[in-house]
């Protein structure tokens, strides 16, 4: 593998390497501040341009639910900062929310952002294999953030047939009023995935060639791994639905009928094209996750990851079985039993895996010398909110049960107490474990916690009452529950009040989260190379790393990123990876 490094300019080599980015126009060498911070090839950057576009997209989504949960809560009243809410808001607003936290919030901040970062200073090289690249996938994501906000400005307004964009809603427009906003929206996904198709051809390649010399594939750490899994499962399962959603707009634009009934076409094809993709994007934002909380959990434990191998095997085998699973979406849309069957089995076969995965890392923290910093907290509640996920999708998975529960409540409680901790919990982990080598500066451990335990307590506050009415038949997607009497029974409205005043309360507290961390980037105290003592070669960089990552060097690897409390260490509890070992011992 040390020839391979030194192959790419890493090395005797690394002058070439850094030669290549000059005549790149790698933008660091001086240039303004336009051309640094908002034309530049360096990964660190890019990683910022996505990690503060997908914030500015949460606040629009999260504006996005706010508007509509004060309509459940307090049907036709005037919402303060919108107005009365329509029928056409109501769908636009629930379509906006779902579709900006899925594809423009936790696959930018998660995968590209992080993936940014972390893959080029925690494998030892200097940056990506493609610079260029790496820029035209954010500025193609870009594009696609401007489309989508262009959809709210058109006649019609913004689509308004839901993020699942089911045909024949979406496929006409006097179905879903906004002829333009679904066009629009449609475009906006694809070139989205155009983006993290380009980011992810990038990651594996730089994975595959540019690791440190000496570094062996199972000296890698876990996150790595982990963006690297889900980037081949994304580029693996969005085809069918590019094509689909192509196929989508021919029917919207040009009148052609591949999901029309009428004239021969099949709207349940559709269902098939996204799911395929839906279900392994689920994975594609969950390992991730996994990866961020492995690295967390070592960090602040002090304790060698539990089982590393068997993780990584039952990560491959989560992303392969993601792909046998996708018509359990399906269980009511005409599907024949007995292939429901087959879906119901490997639904419930994949949360083997995935539960295996949070198993091994109890048994990381079990015996380990736990400091509950605020990162540790964020990975802790991920492990914790997202065991009642899995538990809870146990009875969707099986198709007798999710006959009755389909389409209510209880489906989506269920689907953001995965989604949530994915998009939420485990950014602020990495957001809070990360900062000090990001920004050179610590942030403020109190207000951190503050933040922590008023979100982790709201977020249960509003998801707990929505599985108690979806279990007693709350139909979602339901813009007035008051034209339904039997959605009106005793105690159903008290539970959406309760419901959206928590929401009301954990959008509230993030500003805590912006103001502690603005304030930190400027004024916060300063951070050494390594305040938290770990051992992967971020931590070896300085903080906040300059262009070209390691000015002393690329280092040399001779042991993987987890040695803790290794008994040839005596008193200092961490190994790093890039130091030799002493005369005479083993690494």
């Amino acid at each position: 593998m040390s020839s391979t490094a030194e192959a790419h300019g890493h090395g005797g080599g690394q002058h070439a390497h850094g030669h290549d980015h000059a005549q790149g126009d790698h933008g660091h060498h001086d240039q303004g501040w336009f051309m640094k911070y908002f034309w530049s090839t360096d990964h660190k950057i890019i990683c910022f341009q996505y990690l503060f576009t997908g914030m500015f997209m949460a606040v629009i989504g999260g504006f996005a639910v706010y508007v509509f949960r004060m309509q459940l809560a307090f049907p036709g009243m005037p919402v303060p900062g919108w107005g009365r809410v329509t029928a056409s808001d109501y769908n636009a607003l629930i379509t906006t929310h779902g579709s900006v936290m899925i594809f423009w919030v936790a696959m930018p901040v998660l995968i590209a952002a992080l993936g940014n970062y972390l893959i080029p200073l925690m494998i030892g090289c200097d940056d990506m294999v493609f610079p260029r690249l790496n820029r035209l996938s954010y500025q193609i994501f870009l594009v696609s953030v401007v489309i989508l906000i262009l959809s709210f400005l058109v006649q019609g307004g913004a689509f308004g047939g839901a993020w699942t964009a089911y045909p024949p809603l979406s496929a006409k427009s006097a179905f879903n009023l906004t002829p333009m906003g679904s066009t629009l929206w449609i475009t906006a996904v694809a070139l989205e995935f155009v983006a993290f198709l380009l980011g992810g051809i990038n990651f594996v390649t730089t994975l595959m060639n540019s690791r440190a010399p000496g570094m062996k594939m199972f000296d890698v750490p876990m996150v790595v791994w982990m963006i690297i899994i889900a980037s081949i499962l994304f580029m693996a399962s969005v085809g069918p639905l590019v094509a689909g959603a192509v196929m989508l707009i021919f029917d919207q634009q040009i009148g052609t009928a591949f999901f029309d009934p009428a004239k021969g076409g099949d709207p349940i094809l559709w269902q098939h094209l996204f799911w395929f993709f839906g279900h392994p994007e689920v994975y594609v934002v969950l390992l991730p996750a996994m990866g961020i909380t492995a690295e967390v959990i070592t960090v602040h434990g002090r304790k060698k990851l539990f089982a590393y191998r068997t993780v990584l095997y039952t990560a491959i085998a989560t992303g392969i079985i993601s792909f046998f699973v996708w018509a359990h979406h399906q269980f009511i849309a005409g599907i024949d039993p007995r292939m429901a069957n087959i879906f119901t089995v490997t639904t419930l076969i994949i949360s083997i895996p995935v539960a295996e995965m949070v198993f091994v890392y109890i048994a990381t923290l079990y015996g380990a010398s736990i400091r509950l910093t605020t990162p540790m907290l964020w990975a802790l509640g991920f492990i914790g909110e997202f065991l009642m996920g899995g538990v809870t999708g146990i009875f969707l998975g099986a198709s007798g049960a999710d006959i009755y529960f389909h389409d209510t409540y209880f489906v989506l409680a269920h689907f953001h107490y995965t989604f949530f901790p994915i998009a939420f919990i485990a950014t602020f982990a990495a957001i809070t474990h990360w900062f000090p080598k990001m920004f050179g500066r610590m942030m403020n451990e109190a207000w951190g916690k503050v933040h922590f335990w008023v979100t982790t307590i709201s977020f249960n506050m509003i998801f707990i009452p929505l599985f108690l009415l979806g279990a007693r038949g709350d139909h979602r997607r339901i813009y007035d529950p008051t034209h339904f009497p039997e959605l009106m029974r005793a105690g159903m409205q008290d539970l959406r009040v309760l419901a959206t005043v928590s929401l009301l309360i954990l959008i509230s507290v993030q500003v805590v989260f912006v103001a502690n961390f603005i304030y930190s980037i400027f004024w916060g105290p300063k951070a050494d190379k390594n305040p938290w003592r770990a051992n992967s070669l971020e931590w070896h960089a300085p903080s906040p790393p300059p262009h070209g990552n390691f000015p002393e060097g690329l280092p040399n690897v001779y042991r993987g990123p987890y040695e803790y409390a290794h008994p040839d260490r005596g008193e200092d509890d961490h190994w790093p990876q890039h130091e030799p070992p002493p005369e005479g011992a083993k690494a």
